[in-house]
């Protein structure tokens, strides 16, 4: 309920500002873009000027210039024209400003105030959805969150994109590409091998790691996650439901300093050198923009909600779950394949929300053990991963391999198979896994 003394206020607005973007552009056509960047027409107040930058906008895609003559054909064609109140209002908006110079000022003040109506419409419709005791309170605190997220960082500059915008960022992502063919679009796993496979791991991607226990999907998430954080200099996030924060070091500091966690858990060190190494690599992790969660028992509400936090206050760049089987769904109720499509669809969703990989490790089914080949319905209670992911890959190697190795500290030969790819090719590679100091490393430099 809006308080007493609200009601009758006026929304937030600037009828000038609305006017002088809009005579900006028709004193100057060119300056079409800058609006075209910042505002959308539901930003204007004033119903009028909402329709007239309709119009603007429907030139702007059709490639005409804009001026008064256009813009009152296009106007009159939209059956807009009279609604405003003739060519004479639209004469009149181009004598409002002497100069177009500061046209982008003017657009960032319509924008601050759409922005206020926002948060007014926002809190309304929350008190009346609060008051309602039928709504569930944690979802109704996910609704907040998203939707304030939503306002700040998710404005879309226009819901279509003309090809005169498309063309010039893919053409220099291609002339980038061509000038360094080891240019990578998404954020690099650290293994080359998959790296060329996949061009990175892409922006608003949903992807699945899989693998039976003790295989070490784990490790290699982790691996991953420290690589992006302590060699790219890209923020990341692990959310661990399985393992302590303090376990997961111990696996950084092993991976990185090659001494096997168990020694200098236990102070059993070669010589003066391994300390002063792993003091060399703590140093270097303590500065690295790796943040870990570790949160059993971790609900899906809260992880969205943690994961907009990051986004919001550390900028990450890419989110690991370790495991998916232990992400628990609020609603009990439903049947456990259920609650795994609901998170499924709700991972990806995230990934879209954040423009960021999502990355999610998931447990294959025991019938996966002594295959050739894992297959996508080896996932557990996969229900629509197989849909909603963009990437599956699956860690696997053969029992019998196990067994030969089961009482060496050499390295695994482990099978990395790239199952599904929306934006790519499939494949298998063979990495080596250090299980000792719970590493992967490709074949080349394991030798």
């Amino acid at each position: 309920m809006i308080p007493r003394e609200l009601q009758d206020k006026v929304p937030p607005h600037d009828t000038e500002a609305e006017q002088a973007a809009l005579g900006s552009v028709l004193l100057d056509p060119d300056t079409i873009s800058e609006l075209v960047h910042v505002l959308k027409p539901e930003d204007f107040y004033n119903n009028n000027h909402k329709a007239i930058f309709s119009a603007m906008l429907s030139l702007y895609e059709k490639g005409q210039k804009i001026d008064l003559i256009t813009l009152v054909d296009e106007m009159r064609s939209l059956d807009t024209l009279n609604t405003i109140g003739g060519p004479a209002y639209l004469a009149k908006l181009s004598e409002i400003v002497p100069s177009s110079a500061n046209i982008t000022n003017y657009a960032l003040i319509v924008l601050e105030h759409a922005k206020r109506r926002g948060v007014i419409k926002l809190a309304s419709k929350l008190t009346q959805q609060a008051h309602d005791l039928s709504n569930e309170i944690n979802q109704l605190m996910d609704q907040v969150e998203e939707e304030m997220f939503a306002l700040t960082h998710n404005r879309e500059e226009l819901g279509y994109r003309s090809m005169n915008d498309i063309v010039p960022r893919a053409m220099n992502t291609i002339m980038e590409i061509a000038k360094n063919p080891h240019h990578y679009e998404g954020i690099m796993s650290g293994f080359e091998d998959l790296d060329n496979l996949l061009n990175g791991f892409q922006k608003s991607s949903f992807v699945v790691i899989g693998a039976r226990p003790n295989v070490g999907k784990t490790a290699f998430g982790l691996n991953i996650a420290t690589h992006v954080a302590l060699r790219l200099k890209v923020p990341a996030a692990f959310f661990s439901l399985e393992m302590p924060d303090l376990e997961l070091m111990y696996r950084i500091l092993a991976s990185e300093s090659r001494i096997t966690s168990e020694r200098f858990k236990k102070g059993m060190y070669k010589n003066k050198e391994e300390i002063i190494k792993l003091t060399e690599v703590a140093s270097r992790i303590y500065e690295a923009p790796l943040h870990i969660i570790d949160r059993p028992g971790l609900k899906l509400l809260e992880l969205r909600s943690l994961a907009r936090r990051l986004k919001a206050e550390k900028n990450v760049g890419i989110i690991f779950i370790d495991y998916l089987g232990l992400l628990v769904h609020e609603n009990n109720s439903l049947q456990r394949w259920e609650q795994f499509s609901d998170i499924s669809r709700s991972l990806k969703a995230l990934a879209r929300e954040l423009n960021i990989p999502v990355v999610a490790l998931a447990q294959l089914r025991r019938e996966a053990e002594g295959k050739n080949l894992p297959t996508l319905a080896d996932l557990r209670d996969s229900g629509s991963i197989e849909q909603d992911a963009d990437l599956i890959l699956f860690l696997h190697r053969e029992r019998e391999i196990e067994k030969d190795i089961k009482d060496q500290n050499d390295y695994i030969p482990t099978d990395l198979y790239i199952a599904k790819n929306r934006n790519g090719q499939t494949g298998k590679i063979t990495l080596m896994f250090f299980k000792s100091i719970t590493r992967f490393e490709t074949l080349e430099k394991s030798h």
